[in-house]
């Protein structure tokens, strides 16, 4: 009897965290431009997320765009693949500050995403890791 406790106990856990792994809550940002004329926004990625994963820059401005990762031993990256849009980027995210600068010329919808995976498992992605820079006019 005190197995089975300890199993529904175990699935009642083990089901709570993949209803929350599938859960991405959107989390966004609208970049000011700052008196230089460049618009900074600060991203920070941890386990499957992106803080913030829903980024709206002006297009034909300049973004000075800061990546860093929670502390940790899982590896995460940022990709954006838009070169027709002026933004193309796969950096590693490390604990230590990194600013990715480009300059959005073509407004639209473009995905950010991590492309991390451990063997045969999902990809960071597929897991959440997951947003959209938006370029408005």
């Amino acid at each position: 009897m005190r197995h089975a406790k300890y199993s529904v106990t175990a699935l009642f856990l083990l089901s709570a965290l993949i209803v929350h792994a599938d859960e991405v809550k959107e989390k966004s940002v609208v970049a000011t431009t700052d008196a230089d004329g460049v618009q900074r926004i600060e991203v920070t990625g941890g386990d499957y997320y992106f803080e913030p994963n829903y980024i709206v820059v002006k297009s034909n401005v300049p973004v000075e765009l800061t990546i860093k990762k929670e502390s940790g031993i899982v590896p995460h990256n940022i990709i954006i693949k838009a070169p027709e849009a002026g933004i193309a980027f796969s950096e590693k995210m490390g604990t230590k500050p990194k600013v990715i600068r480009f300059t959005p010329t073509r407004p639209g919808k473009y995905e950010i995403e991590c492309d991390k995976r451990l063997l045969f498992f999902k990809n960071h992605k597929e897991k959440g890791m997951k947003g959209t820079l938006e370029v408005a006019e």
